[in-house]
């Protein structure tokens, strides 16, 4: 390795790689690569250990362990990249919203002025859950910490809330 990075010596690189090329490949087929994927990642290994030579410490690892620890990291990142779907432009959920037609935005809108409007016959009690989860987007959780309530009963408020909202709304 002093030869490699100290004089970019190629005949120790040629020494180096006969020596490790069988065994990173035996290692790596061993790991779950098949014979070609194993090939191309010894081949990435040595042209890294080619030029990254210098950065090798003794002190931190031997030749060996440097060398391996590289092919296992090349390795587990084939197989990420391997794992990862490809994702199609046309997938459906990467679209974007359909604008809506002026009378569903209409529509709406006068939905949410009607449930505005109704919120006011609520008790103060599930009003103020209420306006904290949806307005100030707090977790049920975080509502229980902050209005010093059992979680159960914030959850319990909030639901009766939604019933007596949706029997109001369902009458008109």
């Amino acid at each position: 390795m002093k030869r490699i990075s100290g004089y970019g010596d190629k005949r120790a690189f040629g020494t180096l790689f006969e020596f490790f090329g069988p065994r990173l490949k035996s290692y790596l087929l061993r790991m779950g690569a098949d014979d070609a994927q194993a090939e191309e990642i010894v081949q990435d290994v040595m042209l890294t250990v080619w030029r990254k030579a210098s950065q090798f410490d003794p002190a931190q690892a031997s030749v060996s362990t440097w060398i391996f620890r590289i092919a296992r990291n090349r390795q587990i990142d084939l197989f990420r990249r391997a794992s990862k779907p490809d994702l199609s432009p046309e997938e459906p959920m990467l679209q974007p919203a359909p604008e809506q037609a002026p009378f569903e935005s209409l529509s709406q809108a006068q939905l949410q002025a009607e449930v505005r409007e109704k919120l006011d016959i609520l008790p103060p009690e599930q009003l103020e859950l209420l306006r904290a989860a949806f307005y100030d987007g707090m977790s049920h959780a975080e509502i229980a910490e902050r209005f010093s309530l059992p979680l159960g009963t914030v959850k319990s408020r909030i639901r009766l809330a939604f019933d007596k909202l949706r029997g109001v709304l369902s009458r008109e």
